[in-house]
């Protein structure tokens, strides 16, 4: 038999498999009753589960008309959003050109780009003041992560 933390996550997962949109709006106080639980078990099940590393976002609100908010976030977000917090003014070249064979391995840029992606760096870490460059890289980042 599963454990009810196993059978939370079973729900909700359930239930957000039935949207379209990959998000889903939910109660506390249904999924307690739905599963025989306490609400403090959902908020152990959210908060360990449904994590923004594991490819969720949360939002609760608790009280009467609260809710939970579940939404799935594609995995690139989350590679891309962790790049860009590592670019700054103390990132050296050779971390960039790991971050860009990192999206090649991953196949979520193509060779050609990240070619291209290394040679401008190659070029801002040799011509630019540090605020330019980090600027301009985080340019990049971001560009490749619409596009993605």
């Amino acid at each position: 038999m599963s454990n009810i933390a196993d059978l939370i996550e079973e729900y909700i997962l359930r239930r957000l498999a039935e949207q379209q949109t990959g998000q889903v709006e939910l109660r506390r106080t249904d999924i307690a009753d739905e599963i025989s639980c306490a609400p403090s078990q959902i908020s152990y099940v959210l908060n360990t589960r449904f994590t923004h590393d594991k490819g969720f976002a949360v939002e609760s609100r608790r009280g009467l008309g609260g809710f939970i908010r579940i939404v799935r976030v594609p995995l690139q977000h989350i590679i891309y959003e962790e790049m860009l917090d590592k670019i700054d003014g103390d990132t050296e070249f050779v971390e960039i050109k790991a971050m860009v064979r990192y999206l090649i391995q991953q196949q979520m840029i193509s060779a050609r780009e990240g070619a291209l992606v290394i040679q401008t760096a190659n070029c801002a870490y040799e011509t630019m003041n540090t605020a330019d460059r980090v600027k301009l890289l985080k340019s990049l980042f971001i560009t490749l992560a619409e596009f993605s």
